[in-house]
């Protein structure tokens, strides 16, 4: 079968490896784990080898397995291994802290956890005791836990584990009573319309989002991407962002695998307040990503990736990203006002999706509220309609509103990015009494310089409407950016932060 064709990640798997066979996979640059290079024939050997150690100890059809795995082989031989048996892949963030993890592993009801010793100093057995004390004093590895009522065991590698953690040794040789018959006719009712992966990210809710998608929209998905970015046999990509996100996942792991391109990986990716999603990027970073195609403009979990891209890389005066000139295969967007009609040319309004691969819905959320009768999805991203395209104008939640004008922080960071001295911006609104919100910004000066707030104020008085000009300014270093742990600026935090910079409390 050829890879690019297969609808199930177990035909994806074993087609890859009778394709490609001893061609090298995946690479892993720095830290020891289980391997530093992979063949997609050694993904197929390895992968089973796990697979039927969960089929041992009753993972099966609909099974909710985490693992937290950092980019590189490992992430993928743990992935493969849980999605070619029809259970739920569940990838938690290396970022994650202990108190979010309570929550994911409560919330995404995981049974079984798959757990990397360490990655880049951080020992994740430690931080997973200091998210469940009880691990520390238990006597075995038969979980019972009211702060994560549905997990059951836990396995991970080292000679030091605590009593209630499984080795992987342990785990792999339960394994040895599964046969390659039984592996076999297990896969074979895996089918296009099971979930293969849960993606958890960070929403608007207080809880983590866990976004579902099934086994033939991802096929799809990746074949989709990898004909767009020109993936080929024996290339190789760079995958600078996390493949326990979205991002990582269907634009380096997943194409790689249906082509036989080599993804290559490091311990660390792409995760800091420069780069980050949803941010109006520097002039810099704006010229490295322009030599590339195609242009991709918004894409979100729920989307697997981009649903759209444009002609150009940017459009005068829309900043974040590319303009929507194109939906994705299988996909239809439009822009619907209050009413719930699509909108006049020139005017603004919800960004809505539908399409195959949309995911079908979020865990433990009814779909009432993210998805209208008709089947597209509440993106709360704001569209001006122009013509046949749509302009990014910003997030629902992200408008400013102030004395009765609407006020798009993108345009006014693209603004202040424009100065030599600034090198990223992030406006937000605060609360006012007269105006109703006040629009402020906080400011990252570039390498070397320094922020004059009188002079950037009287330049911004000379760029914009007075609405529209901050009221005022304060300076952050980088390392003083909030972040969420889905790599996006944490702009409810940045509001928080001004608030009390600027004494309003």
């Amino acid at each position: 079968m050829d890879p690019r064709s297969v609808k199930t990640f177990p035909q994806l798997v074993r087609a890859a490896a009778a394709a490609f066979g001893d061609e090298t996979a995946i690479t892993l640059e720095g830290g020891a784990i289980l391997a530093e290079q992979v063949s997609f024939a050694e993904l197929d050997a390895q992968s089973a080898t796990i697979a039927r150690a969960l089929l041992a100890r009753g993972v099966g059809k609909g099974s909710r397995v985490g693992f937290i795995h950092g980019n590189g082989p490992t992430f993928a031989i743990v992935f493969a291994a849980i999605a070619r048996i029809g259970a739920i892949a569940i990838p938690i963030s290396t970022l994650i802290k202990a108190n979010e993890l309570v929550r994911v592993l409560r919330q995404s009801d995981v049974s079984a956890l798959f757990v990397q010793r360490t990655l880049l100093r951080h020992d994740y057995v430690e931080r997973l005791c200091d998210a469940l004390p009880g691990l520390r004093t238990a006597s075995g590895p038969d979980l019972r836990i009211a702060d994560a009522p549905y997990l059951r065991w836990i396995v991970s590698t080292g000679d030091d584990l605590p009593a209630s953690i499984l080795s992987l040794p342990t785990l792999l040789a339960a394994g040895e009573s599964v046969g390659e018959d039984l592996l076999r006719a297990v896969e074979a009712e895996v089918h296009p319309a099971d979930q293969m992966v849960e993606i958890y990210t960070s929403g608007s809710m207080a809880l983590p989002k866990g976004v579902k998608h099934l086994h033939g929209p991802a096929m799809a998905r990746a074949a989709f991407i990898a004909e767009m970015t020109g993936a080929r046999r024996g290339g190789q990509v760079n995958a600078v962002l996390p493949m326990f996100w979205v991002g990582g996942l269907m634009m380096f792991l997943l194409p790689g695998w249906i082509t036989g391109r080599v993804t290559a990986c490091t311990e660390g990716t792409s995760t800091s307040s420069r780069h980050a999603m949803g941010s109006v990027l520097a002039e810099e970073d704006l010229a490295l990503i322009a030599q590339s195609r195609p242009y991709w403009a918004l894409g979100m979990s729920e989307t697997f990736g981009p649903y759209s891209y444009g002609d150009d890389f940017r459009a005068p005066g829309y900043p974040v990203c590319a303009p929507l000139d194109h939906a994705a295969e299988q996909f239809e967007i439009r822009v619907t006002g209050e009413d719930g009609g699509e909108v006049a040319d020139g005017e603004v309004g919800e960004i809505q999706v539908r399409g195959y691969a949309l995911t079908p819905g979020l865990h433990k959320i009814e779909r009432e509220g993210y998805f209208t009768a008709d089947g597209f999805y509440h993106t709360g991203d704001l569209g001006l309609r122009d013509g046949a395209r749509i302009h990014f104008v910003g997030r629902n939640g992200d408008i400013i509103k102030t004395n009765g004008s609407n006020v798009s922080p993108a345009e006014v960071e693209m603004e202040l990015q424009q100065l030599d001295t600034v090198h990223s911006a992030y406006v937000v609104g605060i609360p006012d009494v007269q105006r109703g919100q006040l629009v402020v910004a906080a400011l990252v000066a570039r390498e070397g310089a320094t922020l004059d707030m009188a002079a950037i104020e009287a330049a911004m008085k000379g760029r914009l409407s007075s609405f529209k000009v901050p009221r005022a300014y304060r300076e952050l270093s980088r390392e003083e950016v909030p972040m969420l742990p889905s790599n996006k600026v944490a702009r409810r935090q940045i509001e928080t932060l001004m608030i009390d910079r600027l004494g309003r409390g």
